[in-house]
């Protein structure tokens, strides 16, 4: 059976690089897609959907990323990485302060990923800000913090994954992977 495996955390916690180093080591991985829609976005003339538009922008992020789970699910893979997952559109509207309807909870019901997810904290010393990325190094801290809440609340185990290099955080994550699953 195919484990889905979420990597979450806030931004610019290495969750990127991370999911580079699996797929250079040759797992399937499901890259993320925010930056995607804010790009479309802005070659429509929005600068930060995310800010103008957070209900729409997480309406995109909700129906890519559950094509992307739909997507894994016809991959020969018995492991499959994610760079965020589904629960991660309502976690991010939590920290806003946004209502929502229950279509967001209801996705993150009907498509699972594998019991334990990794959770990349907050790591002030690699955290950087760009075009696409505009979150303080505090509003990552409170975002990781609703991604926590999130995810315990769909009753998923959260690991959160040490501080290192690229290449030491995937060995742990593929090391825990091994241990929980045998």
């Amino acid at each position: 059976m195919q484990k889905k495996i979420v990597i979450t955390g806030g931004p610019g916690t290495g969750k990127s690089t991370v999911i580079n180093e699996l797929e250079k080591r040759k797992y399937d991985c499901m890259h993320e897609i925010s930056r995607e829609v804010t790009i479309m976005a802005k070659k429509n003339g929005i600068e930060q959907l995310f800010l103008k538009d957070p209900m729409l922008f997480s309406k995109l992020l909700l129906e890519g990323r559950v094509q992307q789970f739909l997507r894994a699910e016809k991959l020969r893979s018995n492991l499959v990485f994610f760079d965020r997952g589904i629960p991660d559109v309502f976690a991010y509207m939590n920290y806003l302060g946004v209502s929502y309807p229950s279509v967001f909870i209801n996705q993150s019901k009907q498509h699972k990923y594998y019991d334990a997810l990794f959770i990349m904290p907050p790591w002030k010393e690699i955290y950087i800000t760009d075009s696409e990325r505009y979150e303080s190094f505090e509003q990552s801290l409170a975002i990781y913090n609703h991604l926590k809440i999130a995810y315990k609340d769909l009753g998923y185990t959260i690991i959160e994954v040490p501080f290192g290099t690229a290449e030491e955080r995937a060995n742990f994550i593929l090391e825990k992977i091994e241990q929980i699953t045998n």
